[in-house]
């Protein structure tokens, strides 16, 4: 191929394999590098005939490309990124823009982008989400990082993304690290999704006594409502897998320790940083490390048992919306914490991110995209100052008649044993979120009490913070003076 090429990418893992066809697929012919000899020489065996190029050096990769140089990065986040930046960096000239498709930490990503303007050079943190079949046939993209450099890559990036109604699932997310924030957001959004729907599998389950297969039938019709969804969708087709050996459902053979890879971590730590909170995306990291100790939990459940109101016998259909009720409305609370998240982290770093087309660019191609991301950007589309998702009229509404329900199932589990940690805390945090005045005013008269930290009080709010010597006080008034 002796023309230069319109883009290249580097690491020939599934992903990247996958990205470098969606781009050839839409008419960007492209260059491949990767560490592994072997690893390229399979792929380019396999794709022989298409627009795609190997290298063979890091040299020999960045001469194959046109100017000014597009890099896709799709390597392990950390150290790879800066080694294989670092591999072709010594070719690169003023102008070239590098893209790191990875889940890096926004500020990894902002340092990376620092030392690279020194020599005059671009990187874009391009969050990049569908896993392997969205990397083929359309992902959502999140990229962020210098404006004009985005310009370069964006028709590319336009033509390789999922598409929806009202337009491709990417969107300039804003300067720095702010895609990769809005990623790591993303799959925080992602752990509290999966571990409320696997807690709604579980009351089913292991409350009301359903199959597998009566189970896929439950998820299969909520897939045709108001939860709408890829991950119920998948849901409902992981029951209906059976074992090829035994016969059972390939699901009661799964072991129950669920990994993770740091990108749910990372999204509560920088929401305690920016005082935002997120309980039901904590519960569900809680949930996933606590999975992993399996033998203590096995341990714990010979010698530790509920006192519960025991277990119902079959599943009724009021209790099947009840349950249904229970996911929406947690789910509203997830993704109404996660939005309010980027939106602290818009404010704090001064990213003017759109959260109105942070939704729509989820609507395709991303894990948790689902039918009311469409009401989710309707709602910022109504109102760019939304404070809070569950502020906004046609979400109340949705609130008020899922409320009852989701009531009933938190406490039934409750009642049953079963745990629920992520639901409990979506509905802890509307009620927190929804109550005028919480108990907490001990809190701060505890805190002045032991620790001088003063408080303000509501009938005298002219005197701003103060401090009580409480012990003095009260020996004051035992003693009548």
């Amino acid at each position: 191929m002796s023309q230069t090429l319109k883009i290249g990418l580097i690491g020939l893992g599934v992903m990247g394999q996958n990205l470098a066809l969606n781009i050839e697929r839409n008419g960007y012919p492209i260059a491949v590098y990767d560490r592994e000899p072997p690893v390229l020489d399979a792929f380019l065996a396999r794709e022989t005939g298409k627009q795609i190029a190997g290298a063979r050096s890091p040299e020999e990769f960045v001469q194959l490309l046109e100017r000014p140089r597009k890099i896709i990065l799709l390597v392990k986040a950390g150290g790879p990124v800066d080694w294989t930046i670092d591999l072709i960096k010594p070719f690169l000239n003023e102008g070239d823009i590098i893209i790191d498709g990875g889940n890096s930490h926004f500020k990894e990503t902002e340092r990376r982008q620092q030392e690279l303007s020194t020599a005059g050079l671009f990187l874009i943190g391009s969050g990049t989400s569908g896993g392997e079949k969205g990397a083929l046939l359309g992902p959502s993209l999140m990229p962020g990082g210098d404006k004009n450099a985005y310009e370069q890559i964006r028709p590319i990036w336009e033509a390789i993304a999922a598409k929806v109604p009202d337009g491709p699932c990417v969107t300039y997310i804003g300067p720095e690290g702010s895609g990769h924030f809005v990623k790591m957001v993303h799959n925080g959004i992602e752990y509290g999704d999966m571990q409320l729907i696997a807690e709604a599998y579980g009351l089913i389950r292991n409350g009301f006594g359903l199959s597998a297969e009566e189970t896929a039938a439950i998820f299969d019709e909520w897939n045709r409502g108001d939860l709408e969804s890829y991950l119920i969708e998948i849901t409902a087709k992981i029951l209906r897998v059976k074992d090829e050996e035994t016969g059972k459902p390939l699901v009661d053979l799964v072991l129950d320790k669920a990994g993770q890879k740091g990108t749910g971590k990372w999204t509560s730590q920088i929401a305690l940083d920016l005082g935002t909170a997120i309980p039901t995306i904590d519960a569900a990291i809680t949930a996933r490390i606590l999975s992993s100790q399996k033998e203590a939990r096995v341990a714990a459940s010979t010698q530790i048992s509920a006192r519960t109101t025991g277990k119902y016998d079959g599943l009724s259909g009021k209790l099947k919306d009840y349950i249904h009720d229970a996911l929406y409305a947690s789910k509203i609370c997830s993704y109404a914490q996660g939005m309010n998240l980027i939106k602290a982290g818009s404010e704090e770093f001064g990213w003017k991110i759109n959260l109105s087309e942070v939704a729509r660019i989820w609507q395709g191609g991303c894990i948790i995209r689902a039918k009311f991301l469409g009401k989710i950007k309707e709602a910022y589309l109504r109102n760019v100052n939304l404070a809070n998702l569950l502020l906004d009229n046609e979400f109340k509404s949705k609130m008020d008649q899922a409320q009852s329900g989701w009531r009933i199932i938190v406490s039934t589990a409750m009642q049953q044993g079963l745990p629920v940690l992520a639901m409990s805390s979506s509905l802890g945090y509307f009620d927190m979120y929804r109550t005028a005045n919480l108990p907490l005013n001990l809190t701060q008269a505890q805190r002045d009490f032991f620790g001088s930290h003063t408080y303000e009080r509501i009938d005298k709010p002219e005197l701003g913070f103060i401090h009580t010597e409480w012990e003095e006080l009260l020996e004051k008034q035992k003693s009548g003076q």
